[in-house]
């Protein structure tokens, strides 16, 4: 049991924008909450206007429930001897608020934020495991879980709301973590969820069309990625940013950055720069130069794709001091990524990849590297995720048509969405470069089966848009479906072929 927290309402709201405030501010608070049903004795409750519910209309239940202050971003009636704070903006008082509740845990790490459409998750993996052989104590909060020596909690979104960020980094703190790696995804920065943290490193990977069904177009979605060099990056001292100078993005973003810039790129010779990539039978070589030298490495992670995340984590260790042969040794032991070209092992000299891919660049992205390796034909299976952004449906058709030797349109997770629209979306696209070499199979189980039994010796078969998923959902339900089980069941249980059967 961890000691009991409390604070006086006057000193916790030290850092907010306050409007007005109607009660007392010298009570204890014991906690704090934002959904009313966390809500409990001598709480400070937070009314959040939020993206489908506001918390301004669960006020009486939460008073209900224990709250003796109200966080409030639309004035209302004063209840009783509650105390009102108005503010200008709720989430942005949540994160600051909830930092000093836990007294700035991310004040005593050293913080990594890692930003950008892809490649967010491995490089914070690469990065987890120089740091380990470094004999660094790392956290890592990521779109596949948290976790911090021994302990793992389930990843509700890629980067945690303000309150529970707060506490995930107090408790690594109290566990002894020195350093945490954080994906910092386009929605945390632009709700506010990244606000009270202090970091010491920016990494920007790339910027591709994603979210769009959220930010609206390419501008707002780049502006929320800028955030966290231009506002968030100037709480430490000697802070760093590391961008990757290959996207046209990373060019402009190091002229605007609040912090000592370092880049790396392969087109590009940066701070940091790759040569000499070659596939490997396990997956790539590469020569890495840094301003301390230069090392060659043999990764198990796959493709070219690759090497830019190995590229930035590099830069984060150069930044930190961390010698190159640590550096080289932290990426030469991590073997994969859950859902980003992940290996499906099998005896049929078929290459089966699971990965991520759900955005028309990242599946580019995975084909190109695929094609690149020379591995017999490709065989693509992905769908498209219901409610989001629709426009890259008929994108993701065209790059699977135009890099694909077949491809197999099957769902993803068509949500409250019919998915033989979001299928038939898909089909416009991939219908404008071919139209002879695809099916359509809406059963996603049966897609990777055909998939799998039409592939040769040689062959690489491609599950894309769903990567470390273990579920599947269809309207209001949520179903068990995981494409790395999928695949390895099918592919044990598949006969050995001879070529001219399919």
């Amino acid at each position: 049991m961890g000691m009991e927290i409390r604070m006086i309402l006057k000193e916790l709201i030290q850092d907010i924008d306050v409007t007005s405030i109607s009660g007392d501010t010298s009570i204890d608070i014991k906690n704090v909450a934002y959904h009313s049903k966390n809500v409990v004795k001598d709480c400070l409750f937070v009314a959040i206007p939020g993206l489908k519910f506001d918390g301004h209309n669960f006020v009486d239940e939460a008073i209900e429930r224990g709250a003796r202050a109200l966080i409030l971003e639309k004035p209302m009636r004063k209840r009783g001897n509650i105390c009102h704070i108005v503010v200008r903006d709720s989430r942005v008082a949540l994160a600051r608020l909830s930092s000093r509740f836990y007294h700035h845990p991310s004040q005593k790490v050293k913080l990594i934020g890692i930003t950008g459409t892809n490649g967010k998750t491995t490089t914070a993996y690469l990065l987890e495991s120089i740091f380990k052989k470094a004999g660094i104590k790392v956290g890592t909060i990521s779109t596949i879980n948290y976790r911090y020596l021994k302990n793992t909690l389930k990843a509700a979104h890629t980067t945690p709301e303000s309150l529970e960020l707060q506490k995930i980094l107090k408790d690594m703190v109290d566990s002894g973590v020195s350093h945490v790696v954080m994906e910092v995804s386009s929605h945390a920065l632009d709700l506010r969820r990244v606000d009270g943290c202090s970091f010491d490193i920016g990494v920007f990977t790339n910027l591709s069309r994603d979210h769009l069904d959220y930010h609206q177009d390419m501008a707002s979605y780049y502006r929320s990625k800028e955030r966290l060099f231009t506002d968030l990056l100037q709480h430490k001292e000697d802070p760093w940013a590391v961008i990757n100078e290959d996207d046209p993005k990373g060019g402009l973003l190091k002229n605007v950055v609040h912090a000592k810039v370092l880049t790396f790129g392969i087109d590009v010779k940066g701070d940091i720069w790759a040569d000499s990539l070659s596939p490997t039978p396990k997956g790539i070589s590469a020569q890495i130069h840094t301003p301390y030298g230069v090392f060659t490495m043999e990764s198990a992670l796959y493709g070219k794709i690759n090497v830019y995340n190995i590229l930035a984590a590099t830069g984060v260790c150069v930044c930190f001091g961390i010698p190159l042969g640590i550096i080289k040794e932290g990426i030469e032991s991590l073997s994969h990524v859950p859902g980003r070209l992940q290996r499906v092992s099998n005896n049929h000299d078929i290459h089966v990849f699971v990965d991520y891919a759900h955005t028309d660049d990242a599946l580019k992205r995975v084909l190109l590297s695929i094609k690149e390796a020379g591995q017999g034909q490709i065989i693509c299976v992905f769908g498209c995720g219901g409610d989001r952004d629709p426009g890259k449906r008929p994108l993701m058709g065209q790059v699977s048509g135009k890099l694909s030797d077949f491809t197999i349109i099957t769902s993803d997770n068509p949500r409250t969405e019919d998915p033989y629209k979001i299928i038939r979306e898909i089909e416009e696209g991939i219908k404008q470069v071919q139209v002879d070499r695809y099916a359509v199979i809406p059963n996603r189980r049966q897609a990777i089966q055909y998939a799998i039994d039409l592939a040769r010796p040689g062959d690489t078969v491609i599950i894309a848009g769903k990567g470390h998923e273990t579920y599947q959902i269809l309207k209001d339900e949520t179903r068990p479906f995981d494409d790395l089980v999928v695949a390895k069941e099918i592919l044990d249980n598949r006969k050995a072929r001879n070529g001219n059967e399919i």
